[in-house]
């Protein structure tokens, strides 16, 4: 296979800003299907980019891509993605892979069952910071790594728009729409040290108080029964640590995203980059000069699954990867339900 054809499930603000003008710029990959249940919005998407089929229900989609970007919500991840892949179609599906567990455990199997590739949109991964730390931390640079801090912080912004609050259909809020991408990257730096105990809480108490000051649009305090703010603490077999913090709301100076990680022979920050070291008796704090990007970190993911389904590369986001981000978050969730740390076999 030279050509891909690409289908697009789900063409609202994710599709149209990120997946389908990503793959529109690849040599190989033909944009040739579309669904969505705003039928009127599929037709128009389509005509956007020169799409030549519209489909109502999504199976149908199937008989004429090899593969798809799915962007529904989370509720549908799963469901959508097991068709795809038993219809024998490689599948990219947006973050987070799944709401459970068990729904991942599906989507993997099926993959693995009918040989199709199965990757999740954490593009994070695909930044030059990114690269850079995982590079670092494959050549020992900081040593064995022992403490993890990771904030995803935003002041006022819950999303006000779309299905984003909607825990049906979602599954959750700011940890399971934004905290994933920092938790998913952290993960992967580390070389996907195995979990063993979580211990978390939830909030949502700023977001149900009447009257809120909100960036990013009106929300219904009364109908609000997502996370705006989670706080959590995660021990690992290796004996590594991470303090993981997320939030769509917080009462803070500013908007920050935060991945430190401190280790036996050093230490680093991602975003800005930065290594910190102690030699030849004195305190070391480096800043690099990172390359320029060659496009866009969503354009890179676009690239590497299109190259990935072609059998040119191998994928840089492993659906056993993205389960374990779910697994932990589910497992964040269902401490802050019951009070108490959870041990993870």
């Amino acid at each position: 296979m030279s050509q891909l054809k690409m289908g697009f499930i789900g063409v609202g603000d994710i599709a149209q800003g990120r997946h389908l003008p990503s793959f529109a710029e690849i040599d190989g990959v033909e944009l040739t299907a579309v669904q969505d249940l705003n039928n009127e919005r599929a037709h128009s998407v389509a005509a956007l980019f020169n799409i030549p089929y519209v489909f109502e229900e999504y199976n149908e989609l199937f008989k004429v891509v090899d593969a798809v970007t799915i962007c529904t919500p989370n509720k549908f991840h799963s469901e959508i993605a097991v068709a795809a892949l038993e219809a024998g179609v490689h599948v990219l599906c947006e973050k987070p892979m799944a709401i459970t567990t068990n729904e991942c455990e599906a989507m993997i199997e099926s993959a693995n069952r009918n040989d199709r590739h199965l990757s999740i949109g954490y593009h994070y991964r695909y930044t030059s910071e990114a690269k850079v730390a995982k590079e670092l931390m494959i050549q020992g640079e900081i040593g064995d790594p022992l403490v993890t801090r990771v904030q995803a912080m935003r002041r006022r912004k819950v999303p006000g728009w779309g299905v984003f609050t909607n825990k049906d259909l979602q599954g959750g809020g700011s940890m399971i729409d934004f905290g994933c991408h920092l938790l998913d990257l952290a993960l992967w730096i580390l070389d996907d040290p195995k979990p063993v105990e979580v211990m978390g809480k939830t909030y949502n108490r700023l977001s149900k108080t009447p009257g809120l000051v909100n960036d990013w649009g009106a929300i219904d305090a009364k109908t609000f029964n997502v996370d705006d703010h989670v706080t959590s603490y995660i021990t690992f077999e290796n004996g590594l640590s991470m303090q993981f913090e997320c939030s769509w709301a917080a009462n803070i100076k500013e908007d920050h995203t935060t991945l430190s990680i401190s280790g036996v022979d050093g230490g680093m920050d991602v975003y800005p980059f930065e290594l910190y070291q102690a030699k030849y008796g004195t305190l070391w704090d480096t800043k690099v000069r990172l390359p320029e990007e060659k496009g866009s970190p969503e354009l890179s993911q676009a690239k590497n699954f299109a190259d990935s389904c072609l059998g040119k590369a191998e994928p840089v986001v492993k659906a056993e990867q993205a389960l374990r981000v779910t697994q932990l978050m589910e497992a964040i969730y269902k401490s802050s339900e019951t009070g108490s740390s959870l041990r993870l076999d």
